[in-house]
This record gives C-alpha cells, sequence and structure tokens, in this order.
C-alpha cells in the first residue's frame, strides 16, 4: 500500500431505539449499512455506535450479539480479515459505563496495519477478528471514559463519554474517537437563549477532551471524532423565524408547568407553530424541514462555531439527521417532538484534514445519510468516505519515538496486557461465525 492512498469509510449512528425491536430493525439497519459499505468500496471501515443495546439496557443488551453476527458473518465484509470490535456493555458499573461500541473492518488487501496500546506505550499489529465486550476496562488498545459528575454540575450524570482507538495506516497515524455528548431535555429551556444550557455543557465536554487529547502523555496525533454530539440548531432563533408575524398563545397547565404550550397562529387563529417542553410541530412540518434538505436551516446550525479553529466538517448538503419516526410506516417523516438538527456528524482535526488524498476533487469526498428512504430509527447513520494518504506522518510527542522504531520491534500475533491492568473478573470465550462459503470464524471476546 506504500505510496498509495487507502479509500475509508467512517460511520456514526445511534442506535438506541431500534433495540426497543431488535428482531426487525436489527436486520434493516444492518442490510442498510451494508448496501452502503458495497456501494462505496472502502478497505477500511470504521462504525461508532451510540447507545448500543438500547435505552433499556436490562432487557436489551443481550441483542447486541445478535448485531455483531449479523455483521461478522455478511458477505459485504467476508474479505475484512481483521476486525476490531469494542462493546462497553456492563451497565452495572456506574461510573465506567458509556453504552459506546467501536467497529473496525479492514480489508485483506491491506497489509500495514497497527493499533496503539496505550498501556504499553507502543504499536501492535491488528490481526484475526477479536471482539471485546461486557467489561473493557483492561482492554489496553482503546481507552474510554465518561465525562467526569463534577466537571458538568448542570447535567445528570448519564453515560456519556467518548472511546478512543489509534491506527497506523500505511504508515499514517491518526485517531477515531467516538463520541456523545449532552442532549436537549426541554424546548422551552433550548429557546430561552443562544447558546442554550445544554449548547454550553456540550462545549464544555467537547473543549474537555480535546484539551485532554492534546495534552495527554500519547502524544498528539491527528483525529477523526465522530459520533452523536447532540448538536441542536439554535432553538430561539429558529422559532422567531417560524413566527414572523404570528400571534403567540399560551395554553397553561394546572397540573404541570411540563404540560404547558405555546401555540403561535396566523390572522385566522390556525395554529401554525405549537410548542411543549417534548412537541416541536408545524403545521406543515414534513415540507418544511425536508424540502431542500432543510437548507434555511443551516444558517442556525452554530454550535461549531466556537471550534472553528480547531475542528473541520466537511460541507454538509444533507437533511437533519434527527429525530425520524421510528416506524416503516414513517421512514422519511420527522417526529413533531424537537426541531429537527443535524445531531450526528464527523469532524476532523486541521491536521487530519492535510490527511485526505485530493481533497478539492469532485466526488473524492461523500459526506452524507444512511437509510433516507429506510427506517433506521430516531438518529439516520452519518458516512464520511475519504481517501487517506499513506505514509503522511506520525505523531507529535510521546508517540514518535515509539512509532520511528516499531519496524524493529518483534510482534507476536495476541498482544497481552500487563498483569497488573488485566481485571481479575475477565474471563474470555469464543464466538463463532460462519460464511456460507468459507471456513468458521473466531473471534475472542472479552466479556465479565
Amino acid at each position: 500500500m506504500a505510496g498509495k492512498s487507502t479509500p475509508v469509510l467512517l460511520v456514526t449512528a445511534n442506535l438506541g431505539s431500534i433495540f426497543e425491536d431488535p428482531s426487525v430493525m436489527l436486520k434493516i439497519w444492518t442490510e442498510e449499512f451494508l448496501s452502503t459499505v458495497a456501494r462505496l468500496d472502502p478497505k477500511f471501515v470504521a462504525l461508532h455506535c451510540q447507545e448500543v443495546g438500547g435505552k433499556n439496557y436490562e432487557r436489551s443488551m443481550k441483542h447486541v450479539e445478535y448485531f455483531v453476527r449479523l455483521l461478522m458473518s455478511s458477505e459485504e465484509l467476508r474479505l475484512f480479515d481483521k476486525v476490531q470490535v469494542y462493546l462497553d456493555e456492563d451497565f452495572s458499573s456506574a461510573e465506567n459505563f458509556t453504552a459506546l461500541g467501536n467497529f473496525y473492518f479492514i480489508h485483506e488487501s491491506v497489509s500495514d496495519v497497527l493499533m496503539w496500546d496505550f498501556a504499553a506505550m507502543t504499536f501492535v499489529p491488528a490481526k484475526g477478528k477479536e471482539v471485546h465486550s461486557g467489561n473493557i476496562e483492561a482492554v489496553t488498545t482503546k481507552e474510554k471514559s465518561k465525562f467526569p459528575q463534577d466537571f458538568f454540575p448542570e447535567c445528570k450524570w448519564s453515560r456519556k463519554g467518548f472511546l478512543r482507538t489509534r491506527w497506523s495506516l500505511s504508515g499514517t497515524v491518526f485517531d477515531l474517537i467516538n463520541i456523545h455528548l449532552f442532549h436537549d431535555a426541554s424546548n422551552f429551556i433550548a429557546m430561552e437563549s443562544f447558546p442554550s444550557v445544554y449548547c454550553k455543557n456540550r462545549r464544555r465536554a467537547l473543549e474537555h477532551i480535546l484539551d485532554r487529547f492534546h495534552n495527554d502523555a500519547y502524544g498528539t496525533a491527528p483525529f477523526f471524532v465522530f459520533g452523536d454530539f447532540n448538536f441542536r440548531t439554535d432553538t430561539q432563533g429558529v422559532v422567531k423565524k417560524l413566527t414572523e408575524d404570528l400571534n403567540p398563545v399560551r395554553l397553561q397547565s394546572n397540573k404541570s408547568t411540563d404540560h404547558t404550550k405555546m401555540q403561535y397562529r396566523d390572522g385566522t387563529s390556525q395554529v401554525i407553530l405549537s410548542l411543549g417542553k417534548k412537541e416541536f410541530s408545524h403545521k406543515d412540518h414534513q415540507t418544511v424541514f425536508i424540502e431542500d434538505n432543510g437548507k434555511w436551516l443551516r444558517e442556525f446550525d452554530r454550535e461549531l462555531e466556537p471550534f472553528a479553529g480547531r475542528l473541520y466538517e466537511f460541507p454538509i448538503n444533507f437533511q437533519p439527521s434527527y429525530p425520524f419516526e421510528e416506524n416503516k410506516k414513517g421512514a422519511k417523516c420527522y417526529m413533531q417532538t424537537r426541531c429537527p438538527s443535524w445531531c450526528d456528524r464527523i469532524l476532523l482535526s486541521n491536521s487530519a484534514k492535510s490527511l485526505v488524498n485530493n481533497i478539492s476533487e469532485p466526488d473524492t469526498v461523500q459526506y452524507g445519510l444512511i437509510g433516507s428512504n429506510t427506517c433506521m430509527g430516531d438518529h439516520k447513520p452519518v458516512y464520511l468516505k475519504v481517501h487517506l494518504e499513506a505514509s503522511a506522518g506520525s505523531t507529535c510527542g510521546a508517540v514518535s519515538e515509539h512509532f520511528n522504531n516499531v519496524e524493529s520491534t518483534s510482534f507476536t500475533s495476541q498482544h497481552v496486557a500487563p498483569a497488573d491492568v488485566l481485571d481479575a473478573t475477565t474471563i474470555t470465550r469464543y464466538i463463532h461465525i460462519k460464511h456460507s462459503d468459507s471456513p468458521v470464524r473466531i473471534f475472542k471476546e472479552t466479556t465479565v
């Protein structure tokens, strides 16, 4: 692969709602994802998932293994002979649980691929097929963390956090970071000001991890950060735009402020926009937000503005990724609960942007939605296809020394973490995956 670029596909997907009806939805979701892989023909696939196991973890986590089997046994991924999967499933560990899942599939034509071991501070070969699931705290080829509770006192301490891996692909080093940020709990609070209190919390969280990666002991590397940022449009600005020349009417509930509504009516008293804590309903809801991919709404997509010097995003020409109806009949329709927004994003550091080959040529970079006409849950997955340059440089700082010496290092086919890192409760079991035209595939699962 030396001297060539590698087609890379990055995908982010919030899976929370598809686990509510897993027997049907998981298969539909997987088929749509795999058809995208087949169409784009990448040689390195990174799938970052949030809310793995759904919102009712105790009931739905058992279906995650079925989801993994669907992917691992697929014809579309049959020639991807190197697989690394990280599934944070241990919901009993409140201080660690993030419900994040990182899937990496590397094609057999890619021979020069290494992973960073965060404990040994060196690169190790990416070989075979490994799935780390359950309690993955002892797995050293990833870094995972929840956002600290005391750092965000206004937020409920939830499973939000990040899961990072570092790669050397054909001599080019980069980080892939899965992230899940805080959501908006109330439309009324969101529209009080911009930035809203929710927006400020997300900004602090993103600044927190960017500063952490810049100052940690592993050295700095170009990075792609993609996940559910929960970025929302400027709700105050959107409401003002939609209600010009309309008359506001407050419908006060005697029972609870949660049931209070705001209605905006025209001169004939027809309700044009209705707002509640969890209601955002326009008379022409689907037309307003779907027509022309919601282009008019882009001016209110402002949460990335404070990061203009640190993060880059390719132009968005697709409709908002959230919140879609969660049934087949409404696959193309938005729920009337929140203002549609581009919650799911794929962002690059400035140094990562320089790794992309032929960045200015038409069709070289593709950034879009998966499953526009298919029910994929309340979030549509977002993908980015790029070609990464080979031998485009390593990292700065502590990692460089290890990377420069990596060719002279002797590796074994399986890296074992130091004894003081391994959790005594960790066990290993094997799952068998069959293809119709190939021998049994075996991959390792680490669990509790």
